[in-house]
């Protein structure tokens, strides 16, 4: 009787999420699966399965390459983030002293603090023509004319970047901290040099945390509209803008639900590559 009770209580608990998922994550992922596979012909809907769809993506060149840029810009900014974050988490882990780390990291994540949209213009203020960085420019003679950073695809990684270092420096930092100290001492012990106990000893049993936090990373600049929009000018479309030029100027609506599956294509494939590191109970 206790252990169906028991049992009885875990699904109780365990429905209101369930339910959740099931109309706010299956449902609508179904629904757009389901448009992908119809066509938009004049301006009706036809409601008949096709692959017209998948078709014209890979018929179009302009579709593969906003697919291709944000693969691209993706990467660059996930990598540059790694770069970045990481000697950020190890001097927050190992050179800022226990009773202030704290303080450190409640600094280090102020930036989340402030609206998305806000940073993506802030950025646009200090890269564009009258910004900060042109005026500096001037007014040390480096340039006699105002020089724009902005509205290209450099704008749009250092907007990505200044966003998503504080996200792998968390994952990251949460690994270092967990590392027994006595790991580094028997590797001294062992005449291992620092360059070699970060190599065969600190980096490997950090790489969940890397791992992590860059898929997240990934997943969350891969299907980004706002920044791009905002800093990148529409010079270079990525993916996310381009589904939504499918809605905003044409209304179809099955085309944009089949760019949407193959950018879930894409993170499937990206999650099955790193599924070995993504165990969050090692982070």
């Amino acid at each position: 009787m206790q252990g169906q009770s028991g049992k009885s209580r875990g699904w109780a608990l365990l429905t209101p999420a369930l339910l959740w998922t099931l109309l706010f994550f299956m449902m609508p992922l179904l629904i757009m699966g389901t448009y992908s596979f119809w066509e938009r012909a004049g301006m009706k809907l036809v409601r008949s399965a096709s692959l017209a769809n998948y078709e014209k993506f890979f018929d179009k060149t302009y579709f593969v390459g906003s697919l291709v840029n944000s693969i691209e810009v993706t990467v660059i900014v996930t990598v540059v983030s790694v770069l970045l974050a990481y000697p950020l988490a190890w001097i927050l882990a190992e050179r800022v002293p226990r009773r202030w780390q704290r303080m450190a990291l409640i600094l280090a994540i102020l930036p989340f603090w402030t609206s998305y949209v806000v940073r993506s213009y802030s950025w646009l203020l200090v890269l564009s023509e009258g910004g900060i960085i042109s005026n500096f420019l001037l007014d040390v003679g480096i340039t006699a004319d105002p020089v724009s950073f902005a509205n290209n695809r450099g704008a749009t990684v250092i907007g990505f970047v200044h966003f998503f270092v504080m996200l792998l420096t968390l994952t990251i930092y949460a690994n270092l901290v967990q590392l027994p100290p006595s790991y580094r001492k028997a590797a001294a012990d062992l005449g291992a040099g620092p360059v070699q106990s970060f190599v065969h000893i600190i980096l490997p049993l950090t790489l969940p945390g890397i791992m992590v936090g860059a898929f997240l990373t990934f997943v969350l600049c891969i299907g980004d509209y706002i920044t791009p929009q905002i800093l990148g000018g529409n010079r270079e479309l990525l993916l996310p803008q381009t589904m939504m030029l499918q809605i905003s100027r044409r209304s179809d609506f099955p085309m944009a639900s089949a760019l949407a599956m193959i950018l879930m294509l894409v993170i499937s494939v990206v999650y099955i590559a790193c599924a070995r590191w993504l165990k969050l109970d090692r982070v």
